[in-house]
């Protein structure tokens, strides 16, 4: 059970890191605007970006799994 889990972690975190690539491969342009206005919003507001995507991530776990 303990090799499913770490197999399934792994996977997991190379996945994050092929769909993090994509937008700044895609359209390094866009990506780079992006983070400007990201760098330029209030902690709040990056927190709450934050919290929702973690939140949505718990809930599709749980509804997937």
């Amino acid at each position: 059970m303990t090799d499913s889990f770490w197999n399934s972690l792994i996977a997991g975190l190379c996945l994050m890191f092929i769909f993090e690539g994509l937008m700044p491969f895609i359209a390094p342009n866009a990506w780079r605007n992006t983070v400007v206005k990201i760098a330029q919003s209030n902690n709040r507001q990056i927190r709450m970006v934050g919290l929702s995507s973690m939140i949505m991530g718990v809930a599709l776990l749980y509804m997937f799994l």
